[in-house]
């Protein structure tokens, strides 16, 4: 990973997003009731500091440094091995699809639905009447706690549990024996079609589930049916000019599969960086989009602090593994799309800053990035980067400052 490399030889953008990791309460955390969250640095206090060697060779330190909040463990001393930054988001919202759209170049307008008190009746009227069953449940909740309350009637009754939580979703939840899983797909599909105008939420998720009563599992087989984007974003940019997309993890969920040339659907955070190096030994060029799910999945949303700062260290290893595939042309961007702080009495995500990593082999730069108005800067570099000028709407490029000049 040595010699000079410069902008033109640049062939592959490797964008991971560490779903759910936040490093600073954003300047209008208070308006989403987020005011203290800070997600790594309130994880890494209760547990007593993390051990993060990758992340810290690559700037984490410095980058909690620039919003003023250190994160234990994780020392902003000494080289470092790429740019640092931190980005805030501009669009309207903490979600996920949100987040994803915006690093890919989008600014939303508005905010995707919630609904606190359930859906109305008209909506579950016209679902119900789509897949000819009632339902069970359509209140907020959380997953695992809704069908233990829940999944010995849904056994006895057919009908499948929907609920939604403070994030912009419409969650079905069926056993795997009572409603197939294809079954539960084509049922999400209705909702997807039916949840539109004033009820377009961000997802439908299918959330299939086995065992029996008192010790129900959720499965892997969770599918996210997004909505799709309202604009091209950075992978339909780059597929117009025939440059190679693929996307790890959730990401063909996110973006309802366009945009992409190749995807693959990885369960977790390890198996998701796993596949990403999978792409790399066979993908030359073009934009390898990774989405690691578990830190918000299993630990933010369940407010498990020693759950989320064991997958950070997980994750820091498995991430060294695959810096060792990159080669000269490579660009690494690690990032994320919101917070998700399991410190707080919230189990929702955090408007956060969100950090900004950046490397590539060949280059001894560590430039401040600084703060980043718009994750949609993400999507900008990404172009410059593949295609030698920035086409996307949205977004200041920082190709140039975190890899220097040629």
């Amino acid at each position: 990973m040595s010699g000079v490399v410069h902008m033109s030889e640049l062939q592959r953008v490797i964008l991971i997003v560490m779903d759910g990791v936040g490093i600073g309460a954003a300047p209008d955390a208070a308006d989403y009731g987020d005011a203290g969250s800070a997600t790594l640095q309130n994880t890494a206090s209760l547990v007593g500091g993390v051990e993060l060697p990758v992340l810290t060779a690559l700037g984490l330190g410095r980058a909690a440094d620039i919003v003023g909040l250190p994160v234990k463990g994780v020392p902003a001393s000494g080289h470092v091995l790429g740019s640092h930054g931190v980005m805030q988001e501009v669009s309207p919202g903490k979600d996920t699809t949100t987040g994803h759209f915006e690093i890919a170049g989008l600014k939303l307008d508005a905010p995707f639905p919630v609904f606190p008190d359930g859906f109305p009746d008209e909506v579950i009227r016209s679902f119900s009447a789509r897949i000819g069953r009632g339902v069970l449940g359509n209140k907020v909740a959380s997953g695992t706690v809704i069908i233990e309350e829940l999944g010995a009637e849904h056994l006895r009754t057919g009908k499948p549990i929907v609920y939604t939580s403070a994030d912009s979703v419409f969650q079905i939840a069926a056993h795997e024996d009572v409603i197939p899983v294809p079954e539960l797909y084509e049922i999400c599909a209705h909702a997807r079609e039916i949840l539109d105008g004033p009820y377009r939420v961000s997802r439908v998720i299918a959330r299939p589930f086995t065992g029996v009563p008192g010790s129900f599992q959720r499965t892997a087989g969770r599918k996210d049916f997004s909505v799709a984007p309202p604009g091209p974003t950075v992978l339909d940019i780059l597929s117009d000019h025939c440059v190679p997309t693929v996307g790890v993890g959730k990401i063909s969920d996110i973006f309802s599969g366009r945009g992409l040339s190749a995807s693959t659907h990885s369960h977790d955070t390890l198996e998701s960086l796993e596949d990403t190096i999978k792409y790399m030994e066979s993908v030359r060029r073009g934009l390898i989009f990774t989405n690691c799910i578990d830190f918000d999945m299993l630990w933010g949303h369940r407010n498990d602090p020693h759950g989320y700062a064991k997958a950070l260290a997980e994750f820091d290893r498995a991430l060294g593994l695959l810096m060792q595939h990159l080669t000269k042309g490579d660009l690494l961007i690690v990032t994320a799309d919101h917070g998700n702080d399991p410190t707080t009495a919230s189990t929702d995500h955090s408007r956060e800053y969100v950090p900004l990593l950046v490397h590539c082999p060949g280059r001894d730069t560590n430039a401040d990035l600084g703060i980043r108005k718009g994750f949609y800067d993400v999507a900008a570099t990404v172009c410059e980067a593949l295609l030698g000028e920035v086409l996307s709407k949205n977004g200041k490029s920082f190709l140039r400052e975190a890899v220097g000049e040629e």
